[in-house]
């Protein structure tokens, strides 16, 4: 294999990466993201008086069923074995935000950072739409790769906040 992954042959075609020779191995990886709201918005979420319902525990169930997806809807992704998905959502109700973090684990020949993304993604576009009658105004964003561990590459710490303390099992 080479040293250096890439997406294209040689021709300048798309391919997904051969990585039958690589190593199986535990790996896991931590998205965070962001959506700000009305402070109506925030009433009826941690309210639940959303018109629509529990707009947190739909969105969680979205973030997980987002993970699950993620090589159907992201080109060239592998589709991997998910061990473990968790969502969790931060609400801080004075700056009108909802933070989302997914984390995703999984023994594979390639790492869970992109169904991680897509979980925190999902999660929240899910949010948006179960509070789009009350706010149009929401703005998603600072969605990134907080920590992924596994792999040639090793572990990768974006924001040393999400960086577990130990490994889990």
């Amino acid at each position: 294999m080479a040293d250096q992954f890439t997406h294209f042959d040689k021709a300048g075609a798309a391919i997904m990466v051969d990585v039958t020779e690589k190593r199986e191995n535990a790996r896991e990886a931590i998205a965070s993201g962001t959506i700000s709201v009305s402070e109506a918005t925030m009433r009826a979420i941690l309210e639940g008086t959303a018109g629509k319902g529990d707009v947190l525990g739909v969105a969680r169930i979205a973030g997980i069923m987002g993970v699950k997806r993620t090589s159907d809807l992201i080109p060239l992704c592998h589709p991997l074995p998910i061990g473990k998905v968790h969502i969790d959502f931060a609400t801080d109700p004075d700056a009108c935000t909802v933070t989302c973090t997914c984390t995703v684990r999984t023994v594979a020949q390639t790492g869970v950072e992109m169904e991680a993304l897509t979980g925190v993604s999902t999660a929240l576009l899910t949010v948006y739409d179960m509070c789009k009658a009350i706010d149009k105004h929401m703005t998603i964003g600072e969605i990134h790769l907080c920590y992924k561990k596994g792999g040639k590459s090793g572990t990768f710490i974006g924001d040393p906040a999400y960086a577990p303390e130990e490994t889990h099992d």
